[in-house]
């Protein structure tokens, strides 16, 4: 028998295991549901945080036809305006049911000179029998005209506690021997994203145990695994060289907010980790006007490692 990846078998499938961090949007899901019926829906937050199942659970408990959903991932089919003609099509014929849905993931990368100012007539023109529900982490990606054409709702991730004891229920449903200290240093590591932090965890634990060196010593792993590792083992400048030979362009935005999400790297004490949102927040306004990436990561991290000192 196939086994699942962790992030599918445990991929909430009814509305009482989805874990809502905002009560309101429960009660308007709950409210869809009984109606039978969604407007055009705009999921955003960061990666990880589910609203990609949230988005899939309502098509499915709405017992939309099969034929009358259309699925989407805006970093592929959505960078090219020849995706339009395919999507016309699908608006163009009758629903089967009620009305048809059209699923885009990663919304935020459809092409905002052709696919997204094309959309916005579609989804005028087609009201009465298409609904579309996107997701994306950067809805300032989206052009406003498009955006104001959808009902939007934050997906706010986990707080660190939450999110660790999910890692954690996992391990122990998966039977995983773990230390607690190497929990930690995936949760460090991936945080918010559980998604990418089971995905981590899986890979790791092929013994039956969860081993950190398994995958951070690898090409494979996201290389804020092994940082992690190398912070909490006070090994600095090496968790530095490593971000700094590692990171891309394209990692630049994200690997800030990941320094903030992860303050007690930096310091252990309130004041400390005061100081760190300075000179993460310096770093981050600096980037704009730095040629050279890699420097200013450098230098945040040295001012951050010298937090108390």
């Amino acid at each position: 028998m196939i086994k699942l990846p962790w992030v599918e078998r445990y991929r909430p499938s009814e509305l009482d295991d989805y874990v809502f961090k905002n009560p309101e949007l429960k009660e308007q899901v709950e409210a869809w549901l009984k109606e039978g019926s969604v407007p055009s829906l705009l999921f955003h937050g960061p990666a990880g945080t589910g609203k990609t199942t949230l988005a899939k659970m309502l098509v499915r408990q709405l017992g939309v036809d099969e034929y009358d959903v259309l699925l989407a991932n805006g970093s592929k089919e959505c960078r090219k305006i020849d995706w339009v003609d395919k999507l016309i099509s699908f608006c163009q014929t009758m629903p089967f049911g009620d009305f048809k849905i059209v699923l885009i993931d990663e919304f935020d990368y459809a092409n905002q000179q052709s696919v997204q100012p094309a959309l916005r007539n579609l989804m005028e023109d087609y009201s009465q029998t298409v609904r579309f529900i996107a997701t994306c982490n950067y809805p300032n990606r989206i052009i406003p005209p498009l955006k104001s054409r959808f009902q939007e709702f934050q997906i706010d991730k986990l707080d660190i506690t939450e999110f660790t004891a999910r890692a954690a229920t996992v391990l122990v449903e998966e039977n995983i021997e773990f230390d607690l200290d190497d929990l930690d240093t995936f949760v460090k590591s991936a945080y918010p994203d559980l998604r990418k932090c089971l995905n981590l965890m899986q890979q790791a634990s092929v013994s039956g145990t969860l081993v950190v060196s398994s995958v951070a010593d690898g090409g494979t792993a996201d290389f804020k695994l092994k940082a992690v590792d190398l912070f909490k083992s006070g090994k600095i400048k090496e968790a530095r060289q490593l971000i700094c030979s590692q990171i891309t362009a394209e990692d630049m935005e994200s690997f800030f907010r990941w320094s903030y999400d992860n303050l007690d790297l930096w310091s252990k004490s309130p004041e400390g980790q005061d100081e760190a949102i300075l000179i993460i927040r310096n770093a981050l306004v600096n980037a704009p006007m730095v040629t050279d990436q890699e420097i200013n990561v450098a230098a945040m991290l040295v001012e951050l490692s010298q937090i108390g000192k």
